[in-house]
């Protein structure tokens, strides 16, 4: 495949699996999607990013080498960590640690990012909860309609590891990509996302 400027993608992707470092495979969530989120791109598989936090800058220093922020403040809440398109359809995402071995805290997640989530599935957008059980090494892929039911359903503070097991799918590690995220929602959504029918 080549692009427009005829840089050929196979040749870039085959050169980056050979940099690959076995030491890498302890980073954290956000550099494992960061960096499958760039090997999406570079395949032109889907456009997703991280979105930049929202800050209100107050003072600034004028140094030769450029401006330096030096006081700064959140403006205003931010919404989920990630957001694109993939297949013609609009995909956003969250994405969580937890050390707990047994469940996933709630109040990890705020309150307005859960609204959110919900808003974006409501207008046929793709969306879901990314949790990562660090002592299990496990990574998950839980639907924002799933973590809608459980909420409902439930009362607890938090979101066990059975129910994970359960409703959400797991995302096995890899190489290129790191955390092969979009294959998970493939299989979720069936032939739907290339116009096909769902024979699930």
């Amino acid at each position: 495949m080549k692009y427009p400027a005829g840089t050929r993608i196979r040749k870039t992707v085959e050169k980056d699996k050979k940099n690959i470092i076995y030491a890498n495979r302890g980073m954290d969530l956000e550099s494992d999607i960061n960096q499958s989120n760039a090997y999406y791109r570079e395949i032109d598989k889907a456009l997703i990013y991280k979105k930049p936090t929202p800050i209100k800058i107050q003072e600034v220093d004028y140094t030769e080498k450029g401006k330096v922020i030096k006081k700064a403040y959140f403006d205003s809440p931010s919404t989920t960590d990630y957001n694109g398109i993939y297949k013609g359809r609009y995909i956003d995402f969250e994405a969580k640690e937890t050390i707990s071995s047994t469940s996933f805290p709630i109040k990890n997640i705020h309150k307005h990012q859960i609204q959110h989530m919900f808003k974006v599935e409501e207008h046929g957008g793709i969306c879901f909860l990314i949790v990562r059980f660090v002592k299990e090494k496990k990574n998950y892929l839980l639907l924002a309609k799933d973590l809608k039911k459980f909420l409902e359903e439930n009362t607890r503070s938090s979101i066990p590891l059975s129910y994970f097991e359960e409703y959400g799918k797991l995302i096995e590690d890899g190489y290129m990509p790191r955390l092969d995220y979009l294959k998970v929602v493939d299989k979720i959504y069936g032939g739907v996302l290339d116009g096909k029918k769902n024979t699930k």
